[in-house]
């Protein structure tokens, strides 16, 4: 499964970690770190808003904290001298966010875990995984609303497009319907087709034929 990274409070903390242009290593400005749990604060623990999934037993270690259906792990930066964290959904195989984490005040060991500071770690971890299941759905699924002509009539079609994302061979399943939800066509697609309002037209008026 693969790793997601995120963007925590970039403008805040200047904490960045970018897997999309390939750069898997993490940054921290002096001064900050995740979440802007500092060394001698801890950040400002709120509710949880994560979704139900299944709760592992809780654990309250200094360097792994379980609980509220998330597990905080603080691990060694293999990218420096630093530690980071990781924050893993019970039952998944892969951290879904990993960031750095501060220095204790022995400038050597890592900060203590806590109460608050995992609270703060859980609502950051939940709100990220919410944006990329979001924009995942949005990435996969599209959708244009057009008028166009079949057999002589003007009518308005609503047509879906829904990549199905397989490792081996991907593909898209197109689909018209009318203003009253029946279905007038249903063809698979390349996982390429473009999806606008212009291709959209041309498919209904061309006979509804499979994309090439």
């Amino acid at each position: 499964m693969l790793v997601v990274y995120a963007l925590l409070a970039v403008a805040a903390l200047g904490v960045l970690r970018d897997p999309v242009a390939g750069n898997g290593s993490l940054t921290r400005k002096k001064g900050c770190d995740i979440l802007g749990l500092h060394e001698d604060t801890g950040g400002t623990g709120e509710g949880n808003d994560s979704p139900p999934v299944r709760r592992d037993p809780k654990t309250q270690d200094p360097r792994h904290w379980k609980d509220d259906g998330w597990s905080a792990r603080i691990v060694k930066n293999e990218d420096d001298d630093g530690w980071a964290v990781e924050m893993t959904r019970d039952g998944a195989r892969e951290p879904a966010l990993i960031g750095p984490w501060t220095m204790g005040r022995n400038k050597k060991d890592p900060k203590p875990l806590d109460t608050s500071a995992f609270h703060t770690l859980v609502k950051t971890a939940t709100e990220f995984v919410s944006r990329s299941e979001q924009q995942r759905h949005a990435t996969l699924n599209k959708e244009v609303r057009v008028s166009a002509r079949i057999d002589d009539v003007a009518i308005e079609v609503r047509v879906t497009l829904k990549i199905i994302p397989d490792d081996d061979f991907p593909y898209a399943t197109l689909t018209a319907t009318d203003v009253r939800g029946d279905t007038l066509a249903q063809v698979k697609a390349p996982a390429s087709f473009k999806l606008t309002a212009t291709s959209a037209v041309a498919w209904i008026e061309g006979g509804f034929r499979t994309p090439g």
